[in-house]
């Protein structure tokens, strides 16, 4: 990951929290060639000392490669956003503002018990706030027996870890302010998003 200084991200409560704020990753390995594919992805343990979970379909591309001791990247993204020039004070360059949390892992195939025991933590942690939630025990028996076999679970023990933000840390603070001004009158809910990153980044929330 390029990491510019003034960007990088190296403490561990904000890249755990970044992590389960945005669980949708793209998983990557090097297979015959290099293969990708976009999961939900739930850590446990604490911000010093954790592992993550999920499954693929075996009949995904990657499931042959999908073997213990097997190295893949995650990367996590949060929002992003095209921020123009012509928004300064002054004439500038335009850029692209964003966040990103990748790690590299080492795989361990889960058990049949393991595979079962992560879906119901799985289904449930996106439940539990839905109006009538549908947890795993409430899928029927069958369908479950049917759809079982046909995945594979799958841990995922970090080896590296690396993060970025850039949410225009150095520029003045009229053109930070500038930015969030004309990305609050967007209605691109990325827009939205990108706009309270930066405020958080530069205090501006408080």
């Amino acid at each position: 990951m390029y990491q510019p200084k003034k960007y990088k991200k190296d403490n561990p409560e904000y890249i755990f929290d970044f992590i389960k704020n945005h669980p949708f990753a793209s998983f990557v390995m090097n297979g015959e060639s290099l293969l990708a594919t976009h999961i939900p992805l739930l850590a446990e343990g604490t911000a010093e000392n954790f592992r993550l979970y999920s499954h693929i379909a075996n009949h995904n591309e990657q499931q042959p490669f999908l073997k213990n001791g097997a190295e893949a990247l995650l990367i996590f993204k949060g929002a992003d956003g095209y921020v123009s020039s012509s928004w300064y004070r002054e004439k500038n360059i335009s850029t692209w503002d964003y966040s990103a949390v990748h790690l590299n892992v080492k795989i361990i195939v889960q058990t049949p018990q393991e595979l079962e025991t992560s879906l119901q933590k799985l289904v449930h942690h996106f439940e539990k706030d839905q109006k009538n939630p549908l947890f795993y025990k409430d899928i029927p028996t069958k369908m479950v027996q049917e759809n079982l076999p046909q995945i594979t679970g799958f841990w995922a023990t970090p080896t590296r870890i690396q993060a970025v933000a850039k949410l225009h840390q150095g520029y003045e603070d009229h053109d930070v302010r500038a930015v969030v001004e004309q990305l609050g009158k967007m209605e691109n809910p990325m827009a939205v998003c990108l706009r309270k990153d930066i405020q958080k980044e530069h205090g501006f929330d408080k």
